[in-house]
């Protein structure tokens, strides 16, 4: 797969034994591929309905499915993995377009849409190896928002008897699953709570013209302040009003608003760091607030896993720590799953369960309106 922050092809070579209930993974190679230079800028427009053409949509989604195969092989000839013990991949593919609803400006919502590039019929004819992919549209057919999927891959790894868990991925999206104790899939709720890392790494690569991508270890973040009042009024979107389910994208938080952020920044004279600072605060007090909003007191949440690029943010996961009393914060590496894997490995877990005839979402989660076997099986 490859996330919103469009930084690379994550590849995770997974053993999986069983499904659904009595599923167990081994982890036995990961790696993230960098795209060549201009692709990340060729996807970025894409993401811009305005600017993108259907020649180029169409034109990347088969390059994409051929960067996708070449990271496959790449990956298991690394590690010396014949090509004949793969039986399945499965491709999250690259989100271009995500919009599971419209706001409009009575406050309703309307339409939904999705849009994964990464053509599954050239990774599994590249590769010789069966694939499934897309897996947003079928719980979108049924009236989901496509996300969180990995709600249900979340609950078959995490859940637990006597302790409610909590799963935050953040990426360029940052998402969160909670699983109460001793829970159904019925009780899993999930949701995205805003921005991650996304609005954070288009500043800081704005403010350097492009010399870094991202915020390393949220050093400029600790050198800097954050300015609350900026961070009050931000918080008056009118995603950050809605309740779950609900799920968002480079639509709303991408490079747009991030560079409306940025020059709010500069209006009230904030330095650099002090921008990115405020930025990487939004991220960690929009999370808080989607926790004591949509978690109830009653039930909170023990341990919070973190995985995702932001993960290795420490501004951020100090931040969580303070922000978040009572509730332990630790990278979900503690639990024996990589973090940087773990979105990889969360498809590979859905792909197994489609290749069994198993649904893999969740409707609490996503709002669907029934349990449904998610993907597209293409043969080599």
């Amino acid at each position: 797969m490859s996330g919103t922050s469009v930084d690379g092809i994550d590849a995770a070579v997974v053993e999986i034994t069983g499904h659904g209930l009595e599923t167990t993974v081994n982890l036995i190679a990961f790696e993230t591929f960098p795209f060549p230079p201009d692709v990340p800028q060729r996807i970025l427009a894409l993401c811009h309905p305005d600017t993108s053409r259907v020649d180029e949509i169409c034109e990347m989604n088969f390059y994409i499915g051929y960067l996708f195969a070449e990271a496959v092989k790449h990956i298991l000839q690394k590690n010396g993995i014949p090509t004949s013990d793969i039986d399945l991949i499965g491709s999250h593919g690259q989100t271009i377009h995500h919009y599971p609803f419209l706001i409009i400006p009575c406050g309703e919502t309307t339409g939904v849409w999705t849009l994964q590039i990464g053509e599954p019929a050239v990774i599994a004819h590249e590769t010789g190896i069966p694939t499934i992919a897309d897996f947003r549209v079928a719980d979108m057919a049924a009236g989901g928002q496509g996300a969180p999927l990995v709600a249900y891959p979340d609950y078959l790894l995490f859940h637990d008897s006597v302790k409610t868990m909590g799963l935050l991925n953040i990426g360029g999206i940052a998402n969160i699953t909670v699983l109460p104790a001793n829970g159904s899939f019925d009780s899993v709720s999930a949701a995205d709570t805003g921005p991650g890392n996304m609005c954070i790494d288009a500043v800081v690569s704005e403010i350097t013209d492009g010399r870094e991508r991202y915020d390393q270890a949220g050093q400029r973040a600790a050198q800097g302040t954050p300015h609350q009042p900026l961070i009050d009024e931000w918080l008056n979107h009118p995603f950050f009003q809605l309740t779950p389910p609900k799920t968002t994208g480079r639509e709303m938080f991408g490079h747009t608003l991030a560079m409306e952020c940025l020059a709010a920044c500069r209006k009230h004279s904030l330095s650099d760091n002090d921008s990115i600072a405020t930025l990487t605060e939004l991220t960690v007090q929009t999370i808080a607030l989607y926790i004591s909003q949509f978690v109830p007191e009653k039930n909170p949440i023990d341990t919070l896993y973190v995985s995702g690029g932001g993960v290795h943010n420490q501004t951020v996961m100090q931040r969580l720590n303070e922000a978040l009393v009572g509730t332990a914060v630790e990278p979900v590496d503690n639990s024996g799953i990589s973090a940087d894997a773990k979105e990889a490995i969360a498809f590979a877990i859905l792909a197994n369960e489609s290749l069994h005839g198993q649904a893999g979402n969740l409707p609490s989660a996503t709002g669907a309106s029934m349990r449904k076997i998610l993907g597209k099986f293409v043969c080599p």
